[in-house]
């Protein structure tokens, strides 16, 4: 019974205690049990609040990165609107413009949305992780609110950044194309000088050959990412598991030794 009960060194072994048992000194043993079931108990009730500390530190910093991220790219975005200079005298192919603009505006207000989600929700979770009390975690909304800090953190960091490289990509082509149109230019005053190279939309082509790349190593990693995430996840949750099981099976073992005394 000792071995199944963990009884530790220095304690009253039942083998051997009869006589403190006839003197009252089952008592001793009886109030040993109760105290180990207290500790692990306390030590259970502990985890779970280190558990929930963990996700609220986890939600507080996931909020602050897509606010940083969202309000750093829907300002350059919406700088490479202002600023881009189109030329009046080019016939820009319709596409192309009615992609820069779709492409723009989507971008700015997928990063207003998430920078909206994060500054609403990032002040409630600020202020219950700057008081010092375990059980103050339970006033916090992370958890309510889980699905709205992960919409947020997937609109920051996966779609948008994926629409500002788009973005990136059509700036280039709405800059470079009206290059050529100087060559067309010069052979029009002067017959003969050179033909026109296309050097704007091969550059455009180019950097646009580069961004694909670029494009899919990103696809490629955010999905292998949240992969090992939701694997590590998962991994945690066996190993809580089989702690619970682990004390599930002490305290049916306790309970039978005190059930026994």
């Amino acid at each position: 019974m000792s071995s199944e009960l963990n009884v530790p060194m220095g304690s009253p072994a039942p083998g051997g205690g009869s006589e403190r048992m006839q003197d009252g000194g089952g008592m001793d043993y009886r109030d040993w049990v109760r105290r180990s079931y207290l500790e692990l108990v306390s030590s259970n009730h502990h985890s779970v609040q280190a558990l929930s500390w963990r996700k609220l530190y986890l939600s507080r910093a996931k909020l602050k990165a897509s606010s940083r991220t969202s309000a750093l790219l829907s300002g350059f975005a919406m700088v490479a609107m202002v600023e881009v200079q189109l030329e009046m005298d080019y016939p820009y192919p319709r596409v192309l413009l009615v992609a820069f603009s779709v492409c723009t505006t989507v971008l700015v207000a997928v990063h207003l949305f998430a920078l909206l989600i994060s500054t609403c929700i990032l002040p409630h979770v600020e202020a219950v992780s700057n008081i010092h009390n375990l059980n103050s975690v339970s006033e916090s909304p992370h958890e309510r609110m889980h699905h709205y800090i992960e919409l947020a953190w997937g609109f920051s960091t996966a779609l948008g950044i994926l629409l500002f490289l788009a973005e990136v990509v059509l700036v280039l082509w709405i800059k470079l194309l009206p290059v050529d149109s100087g060559y067309r230019q010069q052979q029009q005053l002067r017959p003969t000088a050179a033909p026109p190279q296309h050097t704007g939309h091969q550059a455009a082509l180019t950097s646009t050959i580069i961004m694909v790349p670029v494009g899919v190593i990103f696809v490629v990693f955010t999905i292998h990412f949240y992969r090992t995430l939701v694997l590590h996840k998962t991994e945690r949750h066996h190993q809580e598991i089989e702690e619970l099981h682990k004390i599930k099976v002490q305290l049916d073992g306790q309970e039978r030794g005190l059930h026994a005394v």
